[in-house]
């Protein structure tokens, strides 16, 4: 097997690529990665931080087809109190990303109940969307939507639906980001493809300082190019369901296999 020289070190590859977006916090044994995540996004902190949820296999919703295609979250799972929970993110701008959202909201909310059961037994939906496009017309970087009156903002007709953006364009432009400070802001350095490599290294030794947290490991084989191999420019894996045993990506037309969890992460 050839090793691949280039003098410098290896690229850092899009933490929010599908493959390394999941190895971090999607897959079984992620579940202390994804509670950090989920606690820094939904603002839980104290007495309501989560302590416990559930990775869900099956991101399939497989009787629903829009455009021919699978419905198809990036991340599904359950807190303990039976919430849903929906995670997406999108690079690219399809122009259609409020309806998307409210879409798979609906599909994750919907999957709540049995046939036969009272409505009662519906249980909260939360979507979060994380994109890297300019999306809404504000300066936050984290939007959060509920279902208000429209003439009393006090007045919530039901907490059930909860929809959150992340949006990595407006995080770039941001001045002031509280890296020690709040938890969100080490996330969204650590999934941001721009941060430079002194603040990823900040990062990731505040992760390891916080005992809830695994130190993830990052290996890489490189093996000869091949000519036949295409790249498919919406970051998919090209190995679809064996994603799981490694992906190969491109990388000074050479083909790096990747394999394992990417890196320690942030608290």
């Amino acid at each position: 097997m050839e090793t691949l020289d280039t003098g410098r070190p290896p690229a850092r590859q899009d933490p929010l690529s599908d493959y390394f977006f999941i190895k971090v916090v999607g897959e079984k044994g992620d579940e202390g990665q994804l509670l950090g995540f989920l606690n820094a996004a939904l603002k839980r902190t104290g007495d309501e931080r989560l302590v416990a949820v559930e990775i869900l296999e099956n991101k399939t919703f497989s009787a629903e087809y829009i455009g021919g295609k699978a419905s198809i979250l990036d991340l599904r799972a359950q807190l303990e109190d039976g919430s849903r929970i929906g995670i997406e993110v999108q690079l690219s701008n399809l122009k259609n990303m409020d309806r998307r959202s409210l879409y798979y909201w609906s599909k994750e909310y919907a999957a709540g109940i049995k046939e036969g059961e009272d409505y009662i037994s519906l249980v909260k939906a939360i979507a979060i969307n994380i994109v890297d496009f300019d999306f809404l017309e504000t300066d936050k970087v984290h939007t959060i939507f509920h279902v208000w009156e429209d003439g009393d903002p006090r007045l919530m007709l039901t907490d059930v639906l909860e929809i959150h953006f992340l949006n990595m364009v407006k995080w770039r432009k941001l001045e002031g980001k509280d890296i020690e400070g709040d938890p969100l802001h080490r996330w969204l350095a650590y999934f941001d493809r721009n941060s430079p490599p002194e603040l990823i290294e900040e990062v990731k030794k505040m992760g390891t300082k916080n005992s809830a947290q695994r130190a993830l490991t990052d290996h890489m084989l490189n093996v000869p190019a091949q000519k036949n191999f295409t790249v498919h420019g919406n970051s998919k894996s090209p190995l679809g369901d064996c994603a799981r045993c490694g992906a190969i990506l491109m990388a000074d037309e050479r083909m790096v296999y990747v394999t394992g969890n990417a890196e320690a992460i942030p608290p």
